[in-house]
């Protein structure tokens, strides 16, 4: 569903005492002038019963009432920037507050109205009974397709504590305050417990980011939304408080992509596109039974043909196939259509036959639930031509979920063309994740007097309700002193693509790495990374071998500083980053490979 947020890149403004600016011709004409990819302004108009300027007196730009509002959009429109509100709602006087923001709502000129609902004083607090009489009040008096958006503290803990469930069916989006300085995270875990927290609400999601001295953080942040979390339109927190350094992030359009740090920019090449309708495409039913009878059919908004049916729980009753029928070998990238409508599984599993080095089918798991006429990639994988089964992509409708809808659509090749050597996604072998890198290059496989300190399979903490196979390799240095290893750099043994970043409970901050597949043998495996701190990498990075992830922590004092490191020859970690089989030693023996053992056999080539 359309928003007035798609593609926007907005600023926040609450007051103007931070602000140099005390005209509105000024203003607008510094945000054109500073930082060009702006397109809209989120204007605080009315506080409880108050309009802003009660709280604003010293400024005469402030929102004094609708007039106000109107003088507003003029200037802003006057540079090519939208006039977006935001309120504050108290629940202490219904007839006063929805009276302010009806006035704002039906102004001409203004694009929406963001309530901020906060679970902390000085914001709501007319409990749970008071929210549907504010917001049936508000919508009987606006057009009926007025934008209204909620902005919330996107934690967990704050769900309920705002009763967002009474909200959610007068607002059209949510826009999350990912403020990870604040919260003391980094923006990885952020951004992944608002869009974890919130996607439940079924609501588009606008992430609100915060403008921080560390301009890397910020870089971080807006990637993720965009490239992790496919955010259609993001806004910074605020107007006022920006400097200078932070332009430059702020002025990235919602497309726009930062250049690569070094090295001749890769670009597409030849596209090829199957659709449910045209060649390339076969789909069928595992009982005989005719697939049209299984599969319903419905057009998306690019007129393109899907088809969708309910998934399966338990077994499987179609498939689905799309052979681009490749010309020439090369790298490609692989991206699905997910439609709006119908894609509502979380767990639809492609598999991509014919990638180079792979004995088996690689299987990419999309929530298609996440995305809303969007393009969504599979990776980048190279295809040798010849191969009949080159790029081909495989779905079938079984997700174990019940009362889902799974979508079959349009599957699309890019060649992918530059300076990349046909290298890059293989790993030539692994050192070591500690050490200095002369060390790290020789033939012992723990560098220098680093030990494994549990080791692989042991049976340890034997007597306690923690007793465990242990799954890898405890990395100590202990010399010359204790805990020698603290604030000690870890590295990617091998290069590969970042999983998952994030804390898990038990374990403190973790890294999972997909490594790429191996030159000699094509063997896929997953790393843990464990009890880390300083993390310098973010979720989907590419990374590689020697290159700095992290540093040794001690997971916040709960264990004395080392490096847990394990190797898994399985998706499991995966899909449960913080999978531990306690003594089931069979699992463990399946999941887990002796990581030492597993360096040992797999160096690095010459």
């Amino acid at each position: 569903m359309p928003t007035p947020y798609d593609r926007c890149i907005a600023l926040w403004y609450w007051k103007g005492d931070p602000s140099s600016e005390t005209t509105l011709e000024g203003l607008a004409n510094a945000i054109k002038r500073d930082m060009p990819a702006v397109t809209a302004l989120i204007v605080k108009t009315s506080d409880g019963s108050q309009w802003q300027a009660a709280y604003d007196p010293a400024q005469s730009i402030s929102i004094t009432g609708a007039d106000r509002v109107d003088a507003w959009v003029a200037a802003l429109a006057a540079h090519g920037l939208d006039f977006h509100a935001w309120a504050v709602p108290k629940g202490l006087d219904i007839t006063a507050e929805a009276q302010k923001i009806i006035a704002v709502c039906t102004r001409p000129g203004v694009k929406s109205m963001i309530l901020s609902v906060q679970p902390y004083a000085g914001f709501w607090q007319g409990g749970k009974t008071q929210i549907r009489p504010l917001m049936t009040a508000i919508r009987a008096a606006i057009p009926a397709d007025f934008h209204i958006g909620l902005s919330v503290d996107p934690r967990p803990q704050h769900y309920a504590a705002i009763f967002a469930d009474e909200w959610l069916p007068f607002v059209q989006s949510i826009h999350p305050q990912v403020y990870w300085e604040t919260f003391q995270q980094t923006p990885e875990i952020a951004l992944e417990e608002a869009f974890n927290t919130w996607t439940k609400a079924n609501r588009s999601i606008f992430p609100v980011l915060q403008a921080s001295p560390n301009i890397e953080s910020m870089r971080r942040a807006r990637t993720i939304s965009i490239r992790n979390y496919k955010a259609q339109g993001l806004s910074w927190w605020r107007f006022g408080a920006l400097k200078v350094a932070q332009w430059p992030i702020i002025n990235l359009g919602i497309d726009e992509v930062e250049p690569p740090p070094s090295g001749e920019p890769g670009r597409y090449g030849r596209e090829i596109l199957v659709r449910p309708d045209g060649p390339g495409y076969q789909d069928g039913s595992y009982d005989d039974k005719s697939s049209e009878t299984l599969f319903k059919s419905s057009t998306d908004v690019q007129n393109m043909p899907f088809k969708y049916k309910v998934a399966g729980n338990v077994s499987s009753a179609v498939w689905a196939r799309w052979n681009p029928q490749l010309a020439e070998s090369g790298w490609y990238e692989i991206s699905v259509f997910v439609p709006s409508p119908h894609s509502s599984t979380a767990n639809a599993r492609y598999k991509i036959a014919g990638a180079q080095n792979q004995q088996a089918e690689i299987e990419v798991t999309v929530a298609q639930c996440r995305y809303f006429d969007l393009w969504v990639s599979l990776g980048v994988y190279y295809f040798e031509a010849s191969d009949p089964v080159a790029g081909v992509v495989i779905l079938n409708d079984l997700t174990g979920e019940a009362s889902k809808e799974i979508v079959f659509s349009a599957v699309r090749w890019r060649e992918v063309l530059g300076s990349p050597p046909k290298s890059q996604y293989l790993a030539d072998g692994f050192d070591a994740p500690i050490g200095i890198a002369t060390d790290r290059r020789s033939s012992t496989v723990w560098p220098g007097q680093w030990i494994d300190a549990t080791g692989y399979a042991i049976r340890y903490r034997i007597g306690t309700p923690q007793e465990a196979y242990h799954t890898g390799a405890d990395l100590n240095l202990n010399a010359p002193y204790f805990d020698a290893d603290a604030h000690s750099p870890v590295y990617a043994a091998a290069s590969g693509i970042v999983t998952y970043v994030g804390r898990v409970m038990g374990w403190g901050n973790l890294i999972i790495v997909r490594h790429d597949p191996l030159i000699a043998d094509g063997q896929v495996v997953y790393a843990r990374y464990a009890h880390v701190e300083s993390i310098r990498v973010a979720l989907g990075q590419r990374v590689t071998r020697g290159e700095q992830i992290a540093n040794v922590g001690n997971a916040d004092g709960v264990y004395p500083y080392h490096l847990h490191f394990d190797i898994s020859p399985t998706k499991i970690l995966d899909s449960q980053p913080g999978h531990w089989p306690l003594l089931d030693l069979t699992n463990l023996l399946t999941n887990y490979a002796d990581p030492r053992l597993f360096i040992a056999q797999h160096r690095p080539t010459p």
